[in-house]
């Protein structure tokens, strides 16, 4: 048997609430499809990460579904939202919940937070359910909090996973 800890609540440190609060944004934005003002929430050295190996930290190193910079956040934003690219064209509605918050570091410029996600993607009269842990590592400022990594842990990220159509 384990013995519990006591856990401080997230939402007692204003910066913990503050990446939460930009997490959920994220979330918004995403489901609405508004994938300029999401790429606009990274910072300039930003990673957009989905990783195959769910246990990796070297995701330079290894293989992964998403291993975006701003350069390449760039170029899927485009693909999403210019010309006719059939991600973009039959792109599904999507909703997603974000919750269990759990901070795992806090400074005065930077939170890192652990959460969970669950997706529900609708096209063509069927339903497709998403579920990952995720990990934001966000930078705290004055002009404007950003996130400078996303890794989404898919909880079938080592098996096939179909092509999505819409950014997790």
């Amino acid at each position: 048997m384990t013995e519990a800890t006591a856990v401080t609540p997230v939402s007692a440190d204003p910066r913990v609430q503050r990446a939460i609060e930009l997490i959920w944004r994220e979330a918004e934005l995403l489901d609405r499809k508004e994938y300029e003002a999401w790429n606009g929430l990274y910072t300039e050295d930003g990673f957009y990460v989905i990783p195959v190996d769910p246990d990796t930290e070297d995701f330079a190193g290894t293989l992964n579904m998403v291993y975006d910079d701003a350069r390449m956040r760039r170029m899927r934003v485009t693909r999403m939202t210019e010309g006719y690219a059939i991600a973009a064209v039959d792109a599904a509605r999507t909703v997603r919940t974000v919750s269990r918050f759990v901070a795992e570091s806090v400074s005065d410029t930077d939170v890192v937070v652990r959460s969970a996600q669950v997706l529900v993607a609708y096209k063509r009269g069927h339903h497709d359910i998403w579920a990952g842990d995720l990990v934001h590592r966000i930078r705290l400022s004055g002009e404007g909090d950003r996130i400078v990594q996303k890794v989404i842990r898919l909880v079938d990220c080592d098996e096939v996973v179909p092509a999505a159509g819409f950014l997790l």
